[in-house]
């Protein structure tokens, strides 16, 4: 296993992310996944016996659930806490009372007092927001996430699914006012969502955040089991039931055919493909892998050890690319001739 620097913490964290939002299985959580203690005991297990030591989980995850389970592994596992990274995250609604849930001070303090309590730490490594509240100014946002972490029962804060322009205002504020900055992104991205390769992950690169993608396999769809002619795995896949996160599925056809090609290739499957292409991007720090079962886990720790050739790469570029969206396709033109391997001499 491979480790990567996150960000400009001087933390290393593998290459590979275990996500843990298959455990538990409550509400609409249950299509997503029903993983009991025992089997999630056995599949940290795997993920850690492989050299993964980066670990994810969310407070929302089957509200509570994934946590908890997740706390109760690293103990009936006896694992060592000062070997791994914790992540996890804060936003949603945990219940009815209107209070419980956004990006308050209120609800940032009591969110990490309430996951600290299910995981049985006395700190978390990564907090995420997980997602925009758009009743909250950004500089009440921040200086709430400043203050928990000065509380030592959060390391490092990290952003998820908020906009280019936002992330790069709380930077700057966060930076104004001394106050910790974001260390790392985690958003959807995967060969049929390329969205974040037009602000995103340039910004990730530029503020020396790390970037974490979240459903590299697009919510199963790239796993190989769905074409034209079977768009219903009827395994109980997670597309099955819950068809998120939205894609273009006539491309993403597509996309499974180049692939199935090369995983022919390599004696490997569509989905270790899928996976070994994200891995290999320019700015992705560590992938996060989900799994329902071991042979699912086995196969995805498994994509790691997969060499895309520079062919293989530029097919799946070329069938999965999506033209440029205002003002990308304007930068590229106005500043080609600015690029100094472009002048002439």
């Amino acid at each position: 296993m491979k480790y990567n620097l996150l960000g400009n913490t001087g933390l290393l964290v593998s290459e590979l992310c275990f996500g843990t939002m298959t455990f538990g299985g409550e509400g609409y959580w249950e299509a997503i996944g029903q993983q009991t203690q025992d089997q999630a005991d056995n599949l940290l297990k795997k993920a850690i016996d492989s050299g993964i030591n980066f670990i994810d989980t969310a407070n929302i995850y089957s509200f509570g659930q994934s946590e908890a389970i997740l706390g109760n592994s690293i103990k009936n596992l006896n694992l060592n806490r000062e070997e791994l990274v914790i992540a996890t995250k804060v936003r949603g609604a945990m219940g009815e009372d209107p209070n419980n849930q956004g990006l308050s001070r209120y609800h940032i303090f009591n969110s990490v007092e309430n996951s600290l309590e299910r995981l049985q730490l006395d700190h978390i490594d990564m907090l995420y927001v997980h997602g925009v509240d758009s009743v909250m100014p950004i500089r009440e946002i921040m200086r709430g996430l400043n203050d928990v972490v000065e509380t030592g029962k959060v390391r490092y804060i990290g952003v998820c699914n908020w906009p280019a322009w936002m992330v790069m205002k709380a930077q700057s504020i966060a930076r104004q006012e001394g106050w910790h900055e974001f260390k790392a992104m985690q958003y959807f991205y995967s060969l049929s969502g390329r969205d974040a390769e037009d602000a995103l992950i340039p910004l990730s690169q530029s503020e020396q955040m790390a970037f974490l993608p979240w459903s590299p396999l697009a919510g199963g769809f790239l796993a190989g089991k769905y074409t034209r002619e079977n768009q219903k795995a009827g395994d109980g896949s997670r597309r099955d039931e819950f068809d998120f996160p939205p894609i273009d599925k006539e491309q993403a056809f597509d996309i499974v055919d180049v692939m199935e090609e090369i995983a022919d290739n390599h004696d490997a499957t569509v989905a270790e493909v899928a996976l070994a292409w994200v891995r290999l991007q320019q700015g992705v720090t560590s992938t996060i892998i989900g799994a329902k079962n071991m042979n699912q886990l086995t196969a995805n720790i498994k994509s790691a050890n997969i060499a895309l050739t520079d062919d293989e790469l530029q097919e799946l570029d070329e069938v999965s690319s999506t033209p440029s969206r205002y003002p990308f396709w304007m930068v590229d033109r106005q500043d080609s001739n600015r690029i100094p391997n472009t002048l002439e001499e």
